[in-house]
């Protein structure tokens, strides 16, 4: 027998498993269940304004639809081919809001490949795992963000007066943007302060400064 014979014997071999129908109920009822607890973990660890609860159904359905595809490639070698025909044309054009979005994404296709390929424990462990990490990580103190602090001012020599404020209420801070204008003088300032009532006062009572904005920009709002 040549090479050529057994490496044409041993793909024809491997294509050629037949499943029962016990095998594959099994696999995607394990399936759906793992789908299930993801769903669950989502909105859990999703308590923020990017929540979106279609997202989260889509991310328990596709492992059903992916273990779905893995068992038919393992059941024809006609058919793997054509799926990895039509799945190299498919397109996905839906931007990702939050960057955890994109982890339980990946988790859920993940889980469908394992399952589709029989290995339960190592789905099960899998998620038990991840699980832990997402939760596990929410309680590590992380530096506090840094705020923008927006100023609108008609006195385009304010910036003397302002400097010894940030001095006093900031740990640190940068000015990023001066916008000078007929009206007056613009400024977008980068800090970090513990006061931020006390800052925002000692801007807005300044001679000249007209309105005083301090805002986050990490768009993460926990409740």
């Amino acid at each position: 027998m040549s090479t050529k014979d057994v490496i044409k014997k041993s793909i024809l071999e491997g294509f050629s498993m037949e499943m029962s129908t016990f095998h594959v109920v099994s696999i995607l009822l394990i399936t759906v269940l793992l789908s299930v607890y993801i769903f669950y973990i989502y909105r859990l660890n999703s308590h923020s304004s990017f929540y979106s609860r279609d997202f989260n159904k889509t991310l328990a359905i596709m492992p059903v639809l992916t273990a779905a595809i893995v068992l038919a490639l393992q059941a024809s070698l006609v058919i793997s081919l054509g799926m990895v025909g039509a799945l190299s044309i498919v397109r996905f054009r839906n931007a990702i809001k939050n960057p955890m979005d994109l982890l339980f994404l990946f988790w859920s296709i993940s889980t469908g490949i394992i399952c589709g390929a029989g290995l339960y424990m190592l789905a099960i462990v899998t998620c038990l795992v991840v699980t832990i990490l997402s939760f596990l990580l929410d309680f590590i103190k992380t530096p506090q963000a840094s705020l923008l602090l927006v100023l609108n001012s008609s006195d385009k020599g304010i910036e003397k007066k302002l400097i010894p404020v940030l001095e006093s209420f900031a740990k640190g801070y940068k000015i990023r943007s001066r916008n000078v204008t007929a009206g007056g003088i613009d400024y977008v300032v980068e800090l970090k302060t513990k006061d931020e009532m006390g800052l925002i006062d000692a801007c807005s009572v300044m001679e000249g400064m007209d309105s005083v904005s301090l805002l986050t920009h990490d768009g993460d709002i926990r409740y």
